[in-house]
């Protein structure tokens, strides 16, 4: 039986109030600490499940609360309705991610071992694990799953200090093709250490077991199972033991 729990983290930013959950072992030795910023849902069920099996690979994982503790979709339409101003607002949503990862080297109640983080996220929360990577902040790693790939400020990758691991469903329609070729670019022009997985067939949210919308967003296990794989094998080249 897995050791792993779940807690809230209640904080503040700009006079709003947020919860975010810290997954850990508790009485573990120091671990790496991971920002995992979830899909267009936000905090719930299966963001706590993704957290809790990365946490028993040997991680504190902070589940970042990207819309404020009032905010909980319960329907695309909310999630829409929360989302797509952050995505408007890069600015707004890379100071929140800022403060997610504030709150995981700031708590008390999970061991870290000094400067050993990383952040990692899932379709919208893709998009914000890259942003918080293109502000500077001290990462060894920031992976994307099926997430979209542009920035309004591609200059800002000069900025990234780790590794970048980008897992793209190929068929995927909500990332336009056109980003691929953009991201690599930018990539490239500020020398960052980069993977690009293209998995042929797959489409969005290739990891949701829930996601039911075929040629759109559907589940696919065996290229979920590829995908975290991938992004295990990294962080242990990023997080020698």
């Amino acid at each position: 039986m897995s050791k792993v729990i779940v807690e809230s983290l209640v904080y503040h930013l700009s006079g709003k109030t947020y919860e975010s959950r810290l997954v850990y072992e508790p009485g573990a030795l120091s671990r790496p600490g991971l920002v995992m910023a979830p899909n267009w849902m936000g905090i719930g069920e299966g963001a706590e499940r993704i957290a809790k099996e990365v946490a028993e690979k040997g991680y504190v994982v902070l589940i970042a609360d990207l819309y404020g503790q009032s905010v909980r979709p319960s329907s695309a339409e909310e999630a829409g309705a929360a989302m797509m101003p952050l995505k408007n607002d890069r600015g707004e949503l890379r100071k929140r991610m800022q403060e997610a990862l504030s709150q995981l080297l700031g708590q008390s109640k999970a061991l870290l071992e000094p400067g050993q983080v990383a952040a990692f996220g899932f379709c919208f929360g893709g998009c914000c694990a890259l942003e918080l990577a293109r502000t500077g902040a001290d990462l060894k790693a920031a992976v994307s799953f099926h997430g979209t790939l542009d920035t309004p400020n591609p200059e800002d990758a000069k900025r990234i200090k780790g590794s970048v691991l980008v897992l793209h469903g190929a068929s995927d329609p909500l990332v336009p093709q056109e980003q691929l070729p953009a991201f690599e670019a930018e990539m490239n022009a500020a020398k960052v250490d980069w993977q690009l997985v293209s998995y042929g067939g797959a489409v969005h949210s290739f990891t949701d077991p829930h996601a039911n919308v075929p040629g759109k967003m559907q589940y696919d296990r065996r290229t979920s199972e590829r995908a975290f794989r991938a992004m295990h094998n990294l962080l242990s080249d990023v997080f020698p033991r």
